[in-house]
C-alpha cells in the first residue's frame, strides 16, 4: 500500500521556487506555488534536463536546459501536449512536505 514520504522541510522551498529532492529512489522537483506545494518527476522528457532547478513563472517550470515548460500542478507538456512528467500527490503535515510515491 502507498504511503506519503517526506520529501522536504516546508520552509525549504521558497514561494515561487523550486528544489530537487529525493525519495524512494525517485527524484523530484517540489515547487512552492504562492503557498500551495507541488510535485513533479524531476526528470524532463526532452533531454532529461533537471526541472527543479528550472525557473518557475505561475505554476509552469521551465526545463534549464532547452525550454520545454511543465504545469507543475499537472505535469503537462506545454511545448508538446503528448508528452507528459508524473505528477504526484502532495499534503504538507506540519512543516513536513509528504509525497504519495505509487512503488
Amino acid at each position: 500500500m502507498p504511503e506519503f514520504v517526506r520529501v522536504a522541510g516546508l520552509a525549504d522551498i521558497k514561494t515561487g521556487h523550486g528544489i530537487v529532492a529525493e525519495a524512494n529512489g525517485k527524484t523530484l522537483a517540489v515547487f512552492n506555488v504562492d503557498g500551495t506545494i507541488h510535485a513533479i518527476n524531476n526528470t524532463c522528457c526532452h533531454r532529461e534536463g533537471p526541472l527543479g532547478e528550472g525557473e518557475l513563472e505561475g505554476t509552469v517550470v521551465t526545463c534549464p536546459w532547452h525550454g520545454w515548460r511543465f504545469d507543475v500542478t499537472s505535469g503537462a507538456c506545454m511545448n508538446n501536449p503528448s508528452a507528459k512528467v508524473e505528477a504526484y500527490q502532495v499534503k504538507v503535515e506540519g512543516n513536513d512536505v509528504m509525497v504519495l510515491l505509487e512503488p
